[in-house]
């Protein structure tokens, strides 16, 4: 088994949605600022997770690609009690 070295791996990041867009992609606003595309995974889409503009997400950024990523977990929602 070959071992991933430190240019194989992806960079995780998290963000928030900002704008749904088709086909399962969204306008993701990272926590350094940066816009992305992301697009959900496949272990999301199977299981059925829906994800809406003001979630907040996990995102798996290539270092080829910087524009693209892929969506890998909607963190839960804080419950705010005023």
């Amino acid at each position: 088994m070959k071992a991933k070295n430190e240019k194989d791996q992806k960079k995780v990041y998290e963000g928030l949605i900002t704008e749904s867009l088709s086909n399962g992609m969204f306008r993701v606003c990272l926590d350094n600022e940066d816009l992305i595309l992301g697009y959900i995974s496949g272990k999301i889409r199977r299981s059925f997770i829906r994800i809406l503009p003001g979630d907040r997400v996990k995102v798996e950024v290539s270092h080829y690609d910087s524009t693209k990523g892929r969506i890998i977990y909607r963190l839960p929602k804080k419950d705010s009690k005023d």
